[in-house]
């Protein structure tokens, strides 16, 4: 199955329009929130990013691995993860990272990020069959794949999560952090980051 790039609206077409109903029983495993580091920690960071978004990747491979060893794994900082595509493709990834367990979240994102110029850019590229490789990898089988690829129902809660995110918090670019309320938009090199994080009480 071979996707080519286009708006993530398209992708849904109306549905992705459609208004979202609160449900009062509990979220979807696929819905609950993606974050790493300790509940506790004094600062909370919320990165809003998208898995196509060079910028994003960027920052994944060159300044998380400090952040992450420095800050979050100290019990500073506490890193929460928001879904905001800025294609289909990134929304397709994105619906397949949330089917693995929680605890495989971050690490199979950081490897997408890693990988990026081989699965997310290449013209022609069979984006179905690429990312299936790294899934796999994560221990992923082919139906489980399938399912979380053709998961509508999940793509349309990632998508109305991102027009809240643009409507509450003004979020119109990836990546953007929030720290401790503060937003920050655009990727920073370590020294910039940890100023923040610093300043913020981490």
């Amino acid at each position: 199955m071979q996707i080519t790039r286009r708006s993530t609206l398209s992708l849904v077409g109306a549905a992705a329009l459609a208004p979202s109903f609160a449900r009062a029983d509990s979220p979807l495993p696929t819905e609950t929130e993606r974050s790493i580091g300790s509940p506790t920690a004094p600062v909370t960071v919320e990165e809003f990013f998208s898995l196509t978004c060079p910028h994003c990747g960027e920052f994944a491979t060159t300044v998380m691995p400090k952040v992450k060893a420095n800050f979050v794994d100290t019990g500073k900082v506490r890193f929460i993860y928001h879904d905001f595509p800025l294609d289909q493709i990134a929304l397709k990834a994105a619906q397949v990272s949330r089917y693995l367990p929680a605890a495989e979240y971050y690490p199979f994102v950081e490897a997408l990020f890693a990988s990026q110029n081989d699965w997310a850019f290449q013209q022609g590229e069979d984006y179905h069959a690429s990312i299936f490789k790294y899934a796999a990898l994560a221990g992923m089988d082919q139906a489980t794949y399938d399912k979380a690829w053709n998961d509508t129902a999940l793509a349309q809660w990632i998508l109305n999560g991102q027009q809240e995110a643009e409507k509450v918090d003004q979020i119109d670019a990836t990546p953007t952090f929030i720290i401790n309320g503060q937003k920050k938009p655009g990727a920073m090199d370590y020294d910039t980051f940890a100023g923040l994080l610093n300043k913020a009480g981490g």
